[in-house]
């Protein structure tokens, strides 16, 4: 169960910080809309947890971020919109963070870097300088090095997510995508998650794919 107070203080300490000490305007009202709308229904994995987990991820790679204030921000806003049926989640959720936090005081050379970063979802391939990318993208896939249980899990969770796509379908699609991500040179960006996730990750994927392909045999 989210821990809605935490989460508001963890809102307001990034806002304010990013803000360079201002306590104006008020961070909650927005804190209160964000848990909100990671809060609605249609969700099953893009939940509160989903954040909170990320949020966590952050913190631990922290070291690696040249802002990690703006990348604490980007993470609040990187599912912020989310319909399963829809394709342009991360641009709508850019958008949202741009409005957003230039209401909320944020300067806008920050509220730029911050839309940048949650568009950069979209691929999750920063470039090789891009540490705050490399942050972000790394924390949001950070789930795919998980235990089997909580990998198991996870999968659960997308699915329940595209349950209005037939199971062939959904299987089909779902092993392209493992496929594509196995094919790339590497998962994670920062040293510590090529270092302590990758192997882990892959060993999921591959996993995975087998039973997806398994099943359509």
């Amino acid at each position: 169960m989210a821990d809605y107070d935490k989460l508001r203080s963890r809102w307001s300490e990034a806002l304010i910080r990013a803000r360079g000490g201002a306590e104006q305007p008020d961070p909650l009202p927005y804190a209160d809309n964000l848990l909100a709308r990671w809060a609605e229904p249609q969700r099953r994995y893009h939940t509160l947890a989903h954040l909170t987990a990320v949020l966590d991820h952050v913190e631990a790679l922290a070291e690696h971020a040249h802002s990690p204030e703006l990348v604490r921000l980007a993470a609040w806003f990187h599912d912020a919109v989310y319909l399963p049926e829809r394709s342009e989640n991360e641009e709508r959720s850019a958008r949202l963070a741009e409005r957003a936090l230039a209401e909320a005081g944020l300067a806008p050379a920050a509220v730029s870097e911050v839309a940048r970063l949650v568009r950069l979802t979209v691929t999750h391939a920063p470039d090789a300088d891009d540490r705050d990318g490399q942050v972000l993208c790394d924390a949001d896939l950070a789930i795919l090095a998980s235990e089997p249980a909580s990998y198991a899990a996870y999968t659960k969770a997308v699915r329940e997510e595209y349950a209005f796509v037939p199971d062939d379908a959904f299987r089909s699609g779902r092993a392209q995508i493992l496929s594509q991500l196995l094919t790339l040179p590497r998962l994670f960006h920062t040293p510590h998650g090529v270092r302590e996730w990758e192997p882990r990750a892959r060993a999921n994927l591959e996993r995975e794919l087998r039973s997806l392909t398994a099943s359509q045999s």
